[in-house]
């Protein structure tokens, strides 16, 4: 049988993802922050913000920042003191981060591009892990999973902030329709790229719901697993401890 995997709402061989999935972002990396913005109403960076709190980045530990792109995570874990690795496998996102770390003088971050399902790091090089909006478009999530567990300390700390399933009533048909309908006009109006922004809301509803990713969570060994929904589940925060 082949390998089959969600590209939105398609349903494609294992061994397009990684193209199609670079294609998009690499045809939005310049206008990715300025449609972050656009889509969340400026909510995302509350969303990051949160997320490197419940982090709690410690000056000096070695922290590898995932799917970190522009690098909006990484220069918040790094204001903290600590040594952050950011990987991304989309060289042209990297790029956009190194050239926006560079416009505010900070230093010292590692650059690296890297596919998370198979990423060149030894086992137990890093103080935490993280990853945000991000692990939804790997091809094989377990395996990305899988390859965090094994690159982390023991001790290690697990963290994603990824969209979810809200739960709240009213607001998830609400979202829908906005999502569905004015997301891709968004994307067509500000990166001139309709088709990559209804990728990635399909992708969102591809994603696995907060229970069943806990699970995910779980199944590559983390354990003290956590869920911290954000409006009803729109966003979670996905932690779990390499003990």
């Amino acid at each position: 049988m082949n390998d089959t995997v969600s590209f939105g709402y398609e349903d494609i061989d294992a061994s397009e993802k990684v193209a199609r999935v670079g294609e998009v972002f690499s045809n939005v990396a310049r206008k990715y922050d300025i449609m972050n913005d656009a889509m969340s109403g400026g909510m995302h960076r509350l969303w990051k913000d949160r997320f490197v709190r419940r982090v709690k980045p410690q000056p000096g530990e070695a922290i590898l920042d995932m799917a970190g792109g522009t690098g909006d995570i990484a220069f918040r874990l790094a204001a903290e003191g600590a040594e952050v690795t950011v990987a991304d496998i989309n060289q042209d996102m990297l790029d956009v981060g190194i050239e926006r770390a560079m416009d505010r003088g900070i230093d010292g971050l590692v650059w690296s591009c890297q596919n998370a399902e198979t990423l060149s790091y030894p086992a137990r090089q890093f103080d935490a892990y993280t990853i945000a909006f991000g692990i939804r478009n790997v091809t094989h999530v377990d395996k990305a999973l899988a390859e965090a567990h094994r690159v982390l300390k023991f001790g290690g700390r697990f963290y994603c902030l990824e969209f979810s399933t809200t739960t709240w009533p009213g607001f998830k048909e609400a979202y829908d329709a906005y999502s569905h309908k004015l997301v891709p006009q968004i994307g067509k109006a500000i990166a001139q790229d309709e088709d990559s922004y209804r990728y990635l809301i399909e992708s969102i509803r591809r994603f696995p719901d907060m229970p069943s990713f806990e699970r995910m969570i779980r199944d590559a060994g983390f354990a003290n697993t956590r869920v911290e929904p954000i409006m009803g589940g729109l966003v979670a925060i996905h932690s779990g401890w390499k003990i």
